[in-house]
């Protein structure tokens, strides 16, 4: 006879132990280093408690339900393949010509391509677990020591414990990457994902990074733990565009940060698509004079989908500049949370810091909060934030219609309108079909 779970009975934070710490650290031979910085994570992950609705940045993300037993359960190791892959995903897109291109399924990479320009140029491109075999001590000088680090959160401590995958990007200095680099993420198991994601640009270098996070439909709750690390020297570009859409099953729970040093530039674009349930944080640290930081965040909610974005400026030096657009729409019964702010430190002249939430409700039942946020401790800065909110209006449809146009083209055309004005911040022609057709699919279902 079937048990039923009482819900008291679940357990109430991801199933993992030291030693499976240990034993991650065994299984990949890792050098002593890093089994080091495993274990203090773990030190760090078991004295955070688990975040609550208590704590002011989860305090409209309520994850109580997770049936952690089962999301949090380890993969167990098949037979992956490219070929489980969808087509679509497989596609550049920054580039019609050559590029390097690395993937993964269920944790394992099942392609791995490289331009031999990229070699000859220096260029590291190269799933994490082998670049800490092959380049140790490279990998060991930024790994969790300026960006993500298990001191940002219950999460961030985990993933530094237990990442099992992840990519490592290095630059070097003085060049410019001759092909866009891009990884493909794609789960077709349950259970618990812990990626780690390393991009560094040395001084004077320049890159673009492509990440797609996607996964096959399931019936099984699954768990994303991520950290994203992005390290921009003195007077480099790195590009990095990361899209996810995740099957309905999967919980995400993501650090991200990007620090830029001086004259620096990242520009940084998200969508977020897919999950039952997202909560990131999206920082960057503007550490030196003249470092540019932008960001442009796209995201479309339906169903009973929850997504809870965090984002920070913070301005670290004088004469920085941030630009920060979130454009988002949500239908049905979702609910979406935008809460932003921008920080200077005391003495930090001149800087110039942007954040905006544009948000568009396309059902009575939806609800989103955009909560701007300014801490300015400089009194020579230029910064303002705004939030707005928006529904179709029924006068432009009408006009469309009259022209002939069916009322669900109408309303797409204006859904399209809406977006444009983050979608023209995109350089890369495919990344905005694929951000329209994401669109369209949410529209129609």
């Amino acid at each position: 006879m079937a048990v039923v779970k009482r819900l008291t009975q679940m357990p109430e934070t991801p199933v993992f132990t030291r030693e499976n710490v240990h034993a991650l650290s065994q299984s990949h031979q890792e050098p002593q280093w890093l089994v080091d910085l495993r274990q203090r994570s773990w030190d760090t992950y078991e004295t955070l408690p688990m975040p609550s609705l208590e704590d002011e940045a989860w305090r409209r993300t309520n994850y109580s339900h997770i049936d952690w037993q089962q999301a949090s359960q380890q993969h167990v190791l098949a037979q992956a393949n490219l070929s489980a892959v969808p087509r679509q995903n497989l596609e550049p897109l920054v580039s019609d010509e050559n590029t390097a291109l690395l993937v993964f399924v269920d944790g394992q990479v099942v392609h791995y391509s490289v331009p031999n320009a990229l070699i000859e140029q220096g260029v590291i491109f190269k799933d994490l677990n082998s670049a800490v075999q092959e380049h140790g001590e490279t990998v060991q000088r930024y790994l969790m020591t300026q960006a993500v680090t298990p001191a940002d959160g219950k999460f961030a401590a985990l993933n530094g414990a237990l990442w099992h995958y992840g990519w490592f990007v290095h630059v070097p200095r003085n060049v410019t990457a001759e092909v866009p680099m891009h990884i493909v993420v794609y789960n077709t198991q349950n259970g618990a994902s812990l990626p780690r994601a390393l991009a560094v640009t040395e001084e004077s270098a320049n890159a673009t990074v492509v990440v797609d996070y996607i996964s096959a439909k399931t019936d099984k709750l699954s768990a994303f733990i991520g950290a994203t690390e992005l390290l921009v020297g003195n007077n480099s570009k790195l590009t990095y565009v990361a899209l996810q859409d995740w099957n309905r099953q999967t919980f995400e729970f993501s650090h991200q940060k990007g620090r830029i040093g001086r004259d620096g530039n990242l520009d940084w674009i998200l969508g977020v698509m897919g999950s039952q349930l997202t909560k990131a944080f999206i920082e960057i640290e503007l550490d030196g004079m003249g470092a540019n930081g932008r960001v442009s965040g796209f995201f479309f909610a339906d169903q009973d989908q929850l997504f809870d974005l965090d984002t920070q400026q913070n301005h670290n030096a004088p004469a920085t500049t941030s630009d920060l657009l979130f454009k988002g729409a949500g239908k049905d019964q979702s609910r979406t949370v935008w809460q932003g702010m921008i920080k200077s430190l005391p003495k930090m002249q001149k800087i110039d810091g942007f954040q905006a939430s544009r948000n568009l409700l396309l059902s009575d039942d939806v609800r989103m909060d955009g909560i701007p946020g300014l801490e300015i401790e400089a009194d020579d800065v230029k910064c303002s934030h705004a939030a707005t909110f928006g529904t179709l209006e029924e006068a432009p449809i009408h006009y469309l219609m009259s022209r002939g146009i069916p009322r669900n083209i109408a309303e797409i055309m204006l859904i399209d309108g809406f977006f444009d004005e983050l979608l023209q911040r995109i350089p890369f022609e495919k990344v905005v079909e694929r951000l329209q057709a994401a669109v369209e699919a949410k529209i129609i279902s």
